[in-house]
């Protein structure tokens, strides 16, 4: 589906929905800007946008791709390319990781900016709905826009921060009161949360970390404060995605260590029950045998045995417990 958003500067206008085919007369003026947001697109929809604009067909190929692994950015004579990702979080997927990326390409030119996702993101949605009551996204320039939909990006993190910071919470306390699988299982599910944070995060923190930079492309001056913050706010994420990782890992060594302290416990617990009932065995397989023994005649010698096995196995505790064994 290919959704249009056209301002006309002249005009001072929005308009919607414009017809592709005059897109070389309605980018006439540099101050003219139009919007082309593209999801679940087929080869052809995205073959025509490219001829449009022509569009390099590697850049073609990347956006053909069920996901490109990294972030990334690609400069050409007249665009740049980018590659970014959104996050998806579903806590409750049984089958699936709860947590997933979902590509966003975009072509930003002098004055049009193309956007290409393979379903609809939120983020997108949000700039999009402003976009049709209004034109304070579309009267800054492309890379003004660019930066809107990017931070919608990283905004919609932090929601997602904030519930792994309490599921690390409830993690911690539950290191004590639960054992077994559950646990296990949710150290590793939160690992790989972790991780895939990471590697979205990462590379599209290098695409902003030095507008003039290595990972540089054309933003007009009285917009680079906004991709600065951008930054800032990245750098804040990380740093939040880094404590949790430290978190958890100082979580799995403590749970270990509970669970080592607790196979230990009963091991000893085993141990001390084994030994007592050795000698008490020993004792009921002498009096087992089919042979004469002494004070066997006496009709109260089961008890007499009975009361010194009795007595062995609390001299034993007591023992044990002297040691400071129990």
């Amino acid at each position: 589906m290919i959704k249009t958003y056209f301002y006309n500067e002249q005009e001072d206008r929005m308009f919607h929905d414009v017809d592709l085919a005059n897109a070389p007369d309605l980018l006439v003026s540099p101050k003219n800007l139009l919007w082309i947001d593209i999801y679940d697109c087929s080869e052809r929809e995205l073959q025509y946008i490219g001829d449009i604009f022509n569009f390099h067909p590697l850049t073609l190929e990347d956006c053909l791709q069920e996901e490109n692994p990294r972030a990334k950015i690609d400069r050409y004579d007249d665009y740049y390319f980018f590659v970014f990702h959104a996050l998806n979080y579903f806590e409750e997927a049984e089958e699936e990781d709860e947590i997933s990326s979902i590509e966003l390409d975009v072509f930003l030119g002098p004055n049009y900016i193309v956007t290409i996702h393979p379903i609809a993101l939120s983020a997108v949605g949000k700039i999009a709905r402003i976009c049709l009551k209004d034109s304070r996204f579309m009267t800054r320039g492309p890379d003004y826009l660019l930066h809107a939909i990017v931070d919608n990006i990283v905004d919609d993190s932090f929601p997602i921060l904030q519930r792994l910071g309490e599921r690390i919470d409830k993690l911690e306390d539950n290191i004590f009161l639960q054992k077994g699988q559950v646990i296990t299982e949710e150290i590793l599910t939160l690992k790989r949360t972790l991780i895939l944070l990471r590697k979205v995060l990462i590379p599209q923190r290098h695409i902003f970390a030095n507008i003039s930079g290595r990972y540089s492309f054309f933003a007009r001056n009285e917009n680079i404060p906004y991709y600065l913050d951008l930054a800032d706010n990245l750098n804040s994420i990380l740093d939040t995605v880094n404590t949790f990782r430290d978190l958890v890992n100082s979580s799995t060594e403590i749970y270990y260590s509970v669970l080592s302290g607790r196979t230990s416990e009963i091991i000893t617990i085993l141990t001390v029950i084994t030994v007592i009932m050795m000698p008490l065995t020993v004792i009921t397989g002498f009096y087992g045998m089919n042979v004469k023994l002494p004070g066997e005649a006496n009709p109260y010698s089961v008890w007499y045995i009975s009361l010194a096995m009795f007595s062995l196995a609390l001299g034993m505790l007591g023992f044990f417990r002297f040691r400071k064994w129990l």
